[in-house]
């Protein structure tokens, strides 16, 4: 029984198809982090994941149960960051510490107020006095207090400088590492996810592109860098159709691709005994370069038009 299993789930405002038929299972104590650029659908995924938005199809669990129907019963098991805390403007963090310790059993609140203290954010002052950044500091304290078996996380960074993004990821995988608890995040910070999640789906134009582990994913991405003149680059291209090439542009020095079937065996073998060989560079990438590869506006319209094509037949 996986903590979170979502079927075909399909997300409509009006005649705009925000996702279509996305499925994804997250596993005991995965780190799962969904990506996608603005306006994929990663808030619309989490609302429904949430059971505060019924799906136009699909179906989603939690635990085993469905969260539509029995949202009120599974949600004591689950721990919420919101993009947007929502906090009455006027208690401060004691306040609410106070408040939800009469919700929620177990509830570890000097844990909590512990952890504020190390973000430096003050424990007497109206939430809605507090920055941005600290107001997203107070909800993800507050969702691990609980000791949740499952963390849902929308954007939780969202605001904060450099120093207080890595210690709030800081923070995650410290709980991560003492009590093994279940992960599910969407986030622009890359970095941080590359160091953390265990695995990764990326959403573009509502769908799901890629869902993945993080180091098989990465192991097969690679940019492979072709130094030839302007008249050569068209046909540098064409050994690396087998390699399933994402992202193709022509340089002033000559060529570089980034290509998603990657296996330097097979590379050496059918590029690097061909025309130009020694001058095919062949480098890693970090999942910041793979993200930004398979979401371009490049890899977005070709998508398009194979979609298109197939409607078309």
């Amino acid at each position: 029984m996986n903590p979170i299993d979502i079927e075909a789930l399909s997300v409509r405002y009006g005649r705009r198809t925000v996702l279509d038929q996305v499925s994804l299972a997250v596993g005991e104590g995965v780190v799962y982090a969904l990506l996608g650029r603005n306006g994929a659908g990663k808030s619309s995924l989490v609302r429904c994941l949430l059971g505060g938005q019924r799906p136009a199809g699909g179906r989603i669990s939690l635990f085993g149960r469905e969260v539509w129907s029995q949202r009120a019963a599974i949600l004591g098991e689950v721990g919420v960051v919101p993009e947007e805390p929502e906090v009455p403007p006027a208690m401060t963090a004691n306040q609410v510490e106070r408040f939800f310790a009469r919700l929620y059993e177990p509830w570890n609140g000097a844990g909590m107020k512990d952890r504020l203290r190390r973000f430096g954010v003050p424990l007497d002052v109206a939430f809605g006095r507090l920055s941005k950044g600290q107001k997203g500091q107070v909800a993800f304290s507050l969702a691990l207090a609980s000791s949740p078996r499952l963390l849902i996380l929308d954007d939780p960074t969202l605001g904060l400088d450099a120093v207080a993004k890595k210690e709030v990821f800081d923070e995650l995988i410290g709980e991560l590492a003492d009590r093994g608890t279940t992960v599910f995040l969407t986030t622009h910070d890359l970095a941080e996810v590359e160091r953390i999640a265990d695995r990764v789906g990326v959403l573009r134009a509502g769908r799901l592109v890629l869902d993945e582990e993080v180091e098989t994913l990465k192991r097969r991405f690679r940019r492979i860098s072709f130094a030839k003149a302007a008249a050569e680059v068209e046909g540098a291209a064409r050994p690396l159709a087998d390699f399933a090439p994402v992202a193709v542009a022509a340089r002033g020095w000559g060529m570089e691709a980034v290509v998603s079937n990657y296996d330097e065996e097979r590379f050496v073998r059918q590029v690097g005994g061909g025309d130009g060989a020694g001058r095919a560079e062949v480098s890693p990438l970090t999942l910041e370069e793979i993200f930004v590869a398979l979401t371009s506006e490049a890899a977005e319209a070709g998508a398009s038009a194979a979609k298109n094509h197939e409607v078309a037949r």
